[in-house]
């Protein structure tokens, strides 16, 4: 599977819901999504798990090559401070659950498909 940044954006956003992540609304799809779609991606696509420290907990995303992908920064209404830290898959388990990661990787490949 290529790793094609507009393409993962799009099938987040229609693959987030209530099922992988109790904070989602219509309005802020993004919201809480961090842990389980970056434990996701890095499933998926490989690249390094990186987490920031924020005021609400731990934010994580991925690293791809050298650059930084962060697909649920929109659930911020401030920019990110990144600090870019080595996450392990633990750490981000520690937020999502492998029924809501089996969750959001169906839905997932359901609308990369289309």
């Amino acid at each position: 599977m290529s790793f094609d940044p507009d393409e993962v954006q799009s099938a987040l956003r229609k693959a987030w819901s209530l099922a992988t992540a109790s904070q989602w609304t219509a309005s802020n799809p993004a919201a809480g999504q961090c842990n389980v779609t970056a434990l996701l991606l890095h499933e998926l696509f490989g690249g390094d798990l990186l987490k920031t420290p924020l005021p609400a907990g731990e934010h994580f995303y991925n690293r791809m090559g050298s650059r930084r992908y962060d697909f649920t920064a929109s659930q911020f209404d401030q920019p990110i401070a990144y600090k870019d830290l080595p996450a392990s898959r633990a750490d981000a388990e520690l937020g999502a659950t492998s029924d809501v990661l089996a969750e959001l990787r169906a839905a997932f490949q359901e609308h990369r498909a289309k």
